[in-house]
């Protein structure tokens, strides 16, 4: 019971996560001049998967009958982290961290050029970055705890193994 309130502690915080992560990327998508980079299209791609799936999985956390099974449930947040990871990982590989008020540095990134203000573009990116970290984290911290929930789920369903047979005990001799 204590891991359910840590659960839908968790969701919470991810669905906020994923609203700050989608309005500093959806603000340096709408100040761009032209495309946006693909890396950027992508970081948008998270968050907006995260609240589509989030639906599903606050819903399931907080009431136990919308669970359909419990490995789809690990399946999504295992998704989720994947997901976040691949786009925690490709931001600041293309930002390649730097002063955010070197314009020299600014006007050249190709995460951070294409807009009016590049050194707000370059901080709205680092801190996306963060936030797509923290947003790591806290599916992380969920997959394991969906992941114990599954395996906590599935003993049951096992039956008995082959090749182990149960001895009588004393009261059944």
């Amino acid at each position: 019971m204590a891991l359910r309130g840590v659960n839908i502690a968790l969701r919470i915080l991810q669905t906020i996560f994923a609203v700050i992560i989608m309005a500093l990327i959806g603000n340096m998508i709408n100040e761009a001049y032209n495309e946006s980079s693909s890396t950027v299209n992508y970081v948008l791609f998270v968050p907006a998967f995260t609240l589509l799936t989030m639906f599903y999985l606050l819903t399931a956390t907080i009431n136990d009958s919308f669970i359909v099974h419990p490995a789809v449930m690990f399946l999504v947040d295992l998704l989720n982290l994947i997901f976040v990871f691949c786009g925690a990982v490709a931001l600041p590989s293309k930002l390649r961290v730097h002063d955010c008020s070197n314009e020299e540095y600014t006007s050249t990134n190709t995460i951070t050029r294409d807009g009016s203000d590049l050194e707000q573009r370059c901080r709205e990116a680092q801190a996306s970055t963060a936030f797509l970290w923290f947003l790591w984290a806290a599916f992380l911290a969920s997959t394991i705890i969906s992941g114990l929930a599954m395996r906590g789920s599935m003993v049951d369903m096992r039956g008995p193994r082959p090749g182990r047979r149960g001895h009588p005990s004393m009261s059944q001799v």
